[in-house]
């Protein structure tokens, strides 16, 4: 079968039919998914129910898998982060981030499945940082290229919400003792399109390097506010066995927290990206 593709938005995202993640992936299908992952930054696979295992199995065809450091997983499966939101255990994602823009190496990708939802509510929004930065003037741009800014995993993980909780304690102090706060490129170039896009998020970036904290909160804050602007994202209602497969090297999302006191539950696989330049 050849997979059908069909836009979401102008500038982000294409819902693909034709491929079964339960099955072995063929040649063709994995060229096909990587050229519209490269094309659509976010693909949106539904009716895909599969098990954490074949999921597993489905993502490494694109890489090398990541185990979060901090954020639970499944026990037999560590490859597979285990999402599962309810009063008990509540949300930290519902804000924009690029996943673990802490590491040295942040991930390549993403591949999200949707195990359970709401009754209503518990959407994901997605923004590209590569219409973002298409939509800079010319001399934004030019400042902003060669600049630096720090990310800092404690600034989505703070002490006060994990590393007081004697189930994730261990896992957190080591976490923070491994990555201490990095720098990366404001303007990320794409390792295979070579496209240029914003490189800094919310979720974990502190500051822009080599200049003050009032001007750097400043230009943060302006970059920030610009890459979410609505024609730049793209909104995904789920339904069970939903599958969202998007390029974290180019884009950032929000997880809306709307749906509590009910429980909404996703695993991630997560695919080891390249250090960015």
């Amino acid at each position: 079968m050849t997979l059908t593709l069909t836009k979401i938005t102008p500038a982000i995202g294409a819902t693909v039919a034709g491929v079964d993640f339960s099955r072995e992936l063929s040649k063709e299908h994995k060229q096909a998914i990587e050229q519209a992952l490269l094309e659509h930054e976010i693909l949106i696979f539904r009716h895909q129910e599969i098990t954490p295992h074949q999921q597993v199995n489905f993502a490494a065809n694109f890489g090398k898998l990541h185990i979060h450091p901090i954020y639970p997983v499944l026990p037999d499966l560590p490859e597979i982060m285990n999402i599962d939101t309810h009063e008990n255990f509540l949300p930290d994602n519902d804000n924009w981030h690029t996943d673990v823009t802490f590491s040295t190496t942040p991930p390549r990708a993403g591949i999200l499945a949707a195990k359970r939802l709401p009754s209503a509510g518990g959407d994901t929004l997605w923004a590209s940082n590569t219409a973002a930065y298409d939509a800079l003037s010319d001399s934004l741009k030019r400042s902003l290229e060669g600049l630096t800014a720090t990310h800092d995993v404690t600034k989505s993980f703070p002490k006060d919400r994990w590393g007081t909780d004697d189930a994730f304690k261990e896992r957190y102090d080591a976490a923070v003792k491994k990555h201490p706060p990095i720098s990366h490129p404001v303007i990320r170039t794409h390792p295979v399109s070579g496209k240029k896009s914003l490189f800094v998020n919310e979720g974990f970036t502190t500051h822009i390097d080599g200049i003050g904290q009032k001007e750097s909160d400043s230009l943060l804050g302006f970059l920030f506010a610009h890459s979410i602007r609505p024609e730049f994202t793209l909104r995904w209602q789920w339904q069970v066995n939903d599958i969202a497969f998007w390029d974290n090297q180019v884009t950032q999302h929000y997880a809306v927290a709307d749906y509590l006191p009910e429980r909404r539950t996703m695993h991630r696989a997560t695919i080891v990206g390249d250090v960015p330049f």
